[in-house]
Order: structure tokens, then sequence, then C-alpha cells
């Protein structure tokens, strides 16, 4: 079985590798060392990388457009709602859904691209990204927007899940780590500006046009992955569903993994409750009109930049343990101080937005440290338990989403959710270290 192991970022398996020391000294166990290399190891299956290269940009595009269809639309949300006349915890679930649909993809696309090819699942996936964009852009209720926004994840987890696994598959080991890494980079980036874009067109030019710009975005990525997107893969399995399900199995009941698996979620979904409430916290609470929206999301790139800059920093020097627990504290400190504020009736622009820079630097700093202890601690099915922890981060940001549409007050919902995360990630990773390293 072959499950596609980039699921996550460059970024995040770079630091797995500076951590193996540190796995090594506390776990005192060479295989661990030894299998978790195997996540950078080329697949056996790969072609020449030289007979099939697909253009880099059109790699970027493909996964950009899973996460920027999520991200764009966030400053349109109270615009789309008093159009269609829908609460605001109605408007919220349009991130909740299109969460859950790249979560659900990202299992799904792995396997079939083993079975079908790359290029055949890419292209159905863009088809209905692309399909669900028209409907969404004609949406008359909230209720067909809402089931637009699932398909055109569904759709859009293709991107995500296949760009970085075709880059796997016809880079050379000298060039990999080069092409991830600028990849990286740019959906990175892409994903932080795409509010930006969104708060202006919506502002402008009304809700829809948000929706004419991926329909014509979908368009094109459609019509150029056909045209110039090749096969990768020369060599495809039988779709085993027992064999996944028995291998999903296996990971799950090794309780050190769901600890740290768990735990990451929790740390990586801080994020989603404040996209889903920063519309109507900056927008219907402090004033500011939705053109400025972007830029409140915007800013969290900053944080994210910096929290992985200090785990890349102090991987192999200092206990996993610490910087996972230091990760975690920051945020739940940072979610404290959001209540607090909002309670106190002090919340305004620049503070929230400090607030909210230092919450996800301590979210950069927990998430690849969880996930290089997740990963060590299943070695023998690295590539399934890195989708399985890919999906639960999704999952656990689909609740997060979910959960704070109940508050009335969007800036104390968010605190309460990200409190209960906060806590939860601690919770889970101590509950992981105290668990034993398994024997293999």
């Amino acid at each position: 079985m072959t499950v596609n192991c980039y699921q996550y970022t460059f970024t995040e398996s770079t630091i797995v590798m500076n951590c193996i020391e540190d796995i090594k000294d506390e776990n005192t166990n060479k295989n661990v060392i030894k299998n978790t290399l195997s996540v950078s190891t080329p697949s056996k299956t790969k072609i020449n990388a030289q007979s099939v290269k697909p253009p880099i940009w059109l790699l970027v595009l493909v996964t950009l457009s899973g996460t920027m269809a999520m991200h764009i639309f966030v400053p349109a949300l109270p615009l789309a709602g008093a159009d269609l006349h829908a609460s605001s915890a109605s408007m919220q679930q349009t991130i909740t859904l299109y969460v859950v649909g790249l979560a659900l993809g990202q299992l799904i696309y792995g396997p079939i691209s083993d079975t079908w090819g790359r290029r055949p699942s890419l292209l159905v996936g863009l088809g209905i990204y692309f399909s669900a964009s028209l409907v969404a852009l004609w949406a008359p209720t909230v209720e067909w927007l809402l089931a637009a926004r699932l398909c055109q994840a569904l759709g859009g987890a293709a991107g995500i899940t296949l760009g970085r696994t075709i880059v796997r598959d016809t880079s050379l080991p000298e060039h990999a780590a080069k092409n991830l890494a600028l990849l990286n980079l740019l959906t990175l980036v892409g994903p932080g500006l795409a509010p930006v874009a969104g708060g202006y067109l919506a502002d402008h030019f009304g809700w829809r046009s948000v929706y004419i710009f991926l329909v014509g975005f979908g368009a094109i990525m459609l019509l150029c992955a056909w045209r110039r997107l090749p096969e990768t893969i020369d060599k495809r399995c039988d779709l085993a569903v027992r064999a996944i399900a028995q291998g999903y199995k296996r990971i799950l009941s090794n309780r050190r993994y769901l600890g740290f698996m768990v735990g990451g979620a929790c740390t990586s979904a801080l994020l989603f409750p404040y996209l889903a409430t920063v519309p109507y916290i900056v927008h219907g609470q402090l004033g500011y009109p939705i053109s400025v929206i972007g830029w409140f999301t915007a800013f969290t790139i900053i944080g994210a930049c910096l929290g992985t800059f200090i785990t890349r920093k102090f991987a192999g020097r200092v206990p996993i343990s610490r910087i996972l627990y230091a990760g975690a504290g920051v945020g739940l400190s940072m979610a404290v101080l959001l209540m607090v504020v909002q309670w106190l009736e002090w919340l305004n622009g620049p503070l929230l937005i400090c607030i909210t820079i230092v919450m996800i630097m301590g979210s950069g700093m927990a998430g690849p440290a969880a996930l290089a202890s997740a990963l060590a601690s299943v070695p023998w099915l690295v590539g399934s338990a890195a989708g399985l922890y890919g999906f639960s981060q999704m999952a656990m940001g689909a609740i997060g989403t979910l959960v704070v549409g109940i508050g009335t007050e969007p800036a104390q919902a968010c605190a309460v959710v990200q409190i209960c995360l906060s806590v939860g990630a601690l919770l889970s990773y101590r509950f992981a270290a105290a668990q034993q390293m398994s024997e293999f």
C-alpha cells in the first residue's frame, strides 16, 4: 500500500529530521531513527525524474487552490449572510464544512491516485472544484452555499494532496528538498494574502465577486492541468480498502501516537475559531470596513513563521516535550488574555493582531514537534500516519469552527474555544509522554 507522505508542509518534515536526535535520546530506540528517515525517502515506484517534469508553477497553483478558497471567503461572510438572510452561525458553517471536505479529501486522494494515477485523480478533483465554485456563485440560499462549499473543498483537497506528491514523484533526491521548500513558501504566503484580496473584492463588488474569481481561477487550473500535466507514476497498485483500514486501525491503537496526534490537532486548530469569528469581531464589533478584515488574517503568517523558526532553532538542543508544552502554553496564555481584554472591553485592532500573532507563534512551535513525535511512534506505517495526522488537524479545525458559532459574542466565543483546545493539547501531550514507546 502506498499513501502520500507529503500532506504536511516541507517545513514540518524538515523539523521531523531535526528532532530525530532528540527523540533518540528520549526513547533510546534506534529503529525510530531509521524508520523516521523514511519520510524523505523517494518512492520505489518513482519514474525517471528527467523524463517527466510538470512545471513548478502549475503545482503551486493546484496546491494553493484548496486552502485559498477557504481563506479568501472569510472577509465576505457578513455580506453573504446579510444577502442570504442567514445568521452568523450559519455562515460560519461555510468554514466548518470546507474544513470537513479538506479533511476527508486528504484521506481519499492518496490511495485513489495510487490506483488511478496522479493525472486523472487531479483532473477529477479540479473538475469538482470548478463545478462547485459555479454553484456557490449562483447559490440562492445558504443551504445551497453550504453544499457547494463542501464539494468545493472535496475538489480542492486533490490539489493539496497531489501537488506535493507529484513533486516527490518527479524530483531527484538532491532536488526534492529545494522544490518542496519553494512550493511550501508560496503556498504559505498565498492563503495568508488571499483574505486581503477577498476583502477588497467583497467590499467593492459584493460577495459573489469572490466566487467569480474562484470560478476563473478554477477554469485556468483545469485547462492548464489538462494541457501541461503528465502522468508521473508508471506503476499503479490495486485499491486495497481492507489493508488501508487495517493500517489505520493499527495506528490508532498506538496510544502514544494518538496522544501526539490529538495534541497536534488541537494546537493547529487554534487558528480556525479565529478565522470563523474575525469578520464579526473586526467589522461588527470594532467597526473596521470589510476591506480591512483580510489583513487581520494575513498577520497570522508572521506568527507561523516565528513559531517554525523557534522550533527549528531549538530542535535537538532541548527536549521535544519542552517545545510542545511551551507552544501549547503560549497558545493558552494568549487565549486567556483575549478573554480578559474582551471582558474588560479593552479589545481593539492592534491588540487583537498582537494576541493572534503570539498565539499562532505558539501553534507554530508545537505543531511540527507534535508531528515529529507522532511519526516516530509508528515508523512502520509512516505514510498512513502522516495522512491520518493531516485528517485530524482538519477535523479538529472543523469542530472548533462549529462550536464557536454557538456563542453570541464572537470574541468571547473564540477565546473560550481556543482555551479548550489549548488545554486539550497540554493534556494530550502529557498523556502521550506517559506512554511507553511500542516495540516493533
